[in-house]
């Protein structure tokens, strides 16, 4: 560090509240970019996720117009015959949980490039959520969590230093941040070759979308600029019903420039390096929220080995009425009656209407974009009479 010059200056005062009213912002706590000074300022917050959202949002910036690099809020790890996956997912779809596979050497958590030969990390560490963490569910992120690892709004069981990670007295979103070595497998350095398959990750309270189904490129892109995920009851106050969510590119607070600048890179990179993309529904099968049940996690866990196998390649599919989305009819060590959701309805009069409400949903999200979209993204919307 001795020579080192910075480009950027970063200033992080936790303890710093703002007053609206004089300083011109919307409320006590803030994160302020300035390009013209190179400046990020933060206050008000104590997440050191506002740090390196702060530096991502000016990745979003310098990488796609100035390096032709397409940056990407996902996780990504590699296989043995060097089988890059990238994962997409909004907070609590499980995109930390899925790319931490014992199998499988982990890239990164959160923060990526992909460049004309590669995918690689910007971060050097994992940002992961920790609610309700166990050794048996999430191991590799269980043993990450030692010394040199940050927790935060973490509470301790009473007169001891060990972490509850049950206890949401805080917040749900209680966090840990640890070196990417405190992963045992994890590549170093933080490269991968070009990717095979790509998952966006949504956590469907309302139990229509399937576990898992292929996309074109089209839908893919479309997909990518609605970044769908949905809140439910109990995960931020005053929710008691389950809620959409869309983020556009599944990072829209952190994009300087207009998605469908990322969304048309993502494509051509699909199409140049013939990738497959996939959407896995990690939420609720058999009915929504409160009626249904949640998707268990061995079997996405299956899914997605399922496809990393290759062994989805020589099945049938077929086509979701509504979304046009392609399902496999099989997959090894999942049962077949919940690859279709509407199966798993006792009320299939009742799927379709929550179907076509989700789906007007989706549209009603897109028409913000539906002017700058080309037919081949238009093509991905879902269709209903």
């Amino acid at each position: 560090m001795e020579n080192f010059t910075s480009d950027w200056t970063i200033i992080a005062a936790s303890g710093f509240h703002a007053n609206p009213e004089e300083d011109g912002t919307r409320q006590h706590n803030f994160t302020i970019i300035s390009f013209t000074k190179k400046t990020i300022l933060i206050g008000g917050s104590a997440y050191t996720g506002e740090i390196k959202k702060g530096v991502f949002t000016v990745m979003n910036y310098i990488l796609p117009q100035e390096r032709n690099v397409l940056s990407m809020h996902c996780s990504a790890n590699i296989g043995e015959q060097n089988d890059t996956a990238i994962f997409f997912g909004l907070s609590g779809t499980g995109k930390t949980t899925l790319s931490a596979d014992p199998t499988r050497k982990l890239i990164g958590d959160d923060e990526h490039g992909w460049d004309e030969k590669s995918v690689f990390n910007f971060e050097g560490g994992c940002y992961a959520k920790c609610v309700d963490l166990t050794k048996e569910k999430e191991p590799q992120i269980f043993n990450a969590i030692k010394k040199g690892t940050l927790v935060e709004n973490t509470c301790f069981y009473p007169y001891t230093k060990t972490i509850n990670f049950s206890d949401t007295s805080k917040t749900e979103n209680t966090r840990a941040a640890y070196p990417i070595h405190h992963i045992d497998n994890a590549v170093a350095p933080s490269i991968g070759y070009l990717p095979k398959n790509i998952f966006f990750l949504t956590c469907d309270a309302f139990g229509v979308l399937p576990p898992i189904s292929k996309l074109t490129t089209g839908q893919a892109m479309y997909h990518f600029i609605s970044g769908y995920t949905a809140k439910v009851a109990g995960t931020e106050a005053g929710i008691t019903e389950p809620e959409t969510t869309f983020s556009a590119c599944f990072g829209e607070p952190f994009l300087p420039l207009h998605p469908m600048k990322y969304a048309e890179m993502l494509g051509n990179k699909i199409r140049e390096n013939d990738v497959k993309v996939w959407l896995i529904n990690t939420g609720w099968t058999g009915g929504a929220y409160g009626v249904g049940e949640r998707i268990k996690l061995k079997y996405t866990r299956a899914m997605i080995s399922a496809v990393l196998n290759g062994k989805l390649d020589s099945v049938d599919y077929k086509k979701h009425p509504i979304f046009r989305l392609s399902m496999p009819t099989e997959c090894e060590q999942v049962p077949s009656d919940i690859l279709d959701p509407k199966l798993t309805w006792e009320d299939k009069v009742k799927y379709n209407r929550a179907a076509i409400s989700l789906a007007e949903k989706f549209n009603g999200n897109f028409s913000t974009y539906s002017d700058f979209a080309n037919n081949e993204i238009l093509e991905g919307e879902p269709t209903y009479v």
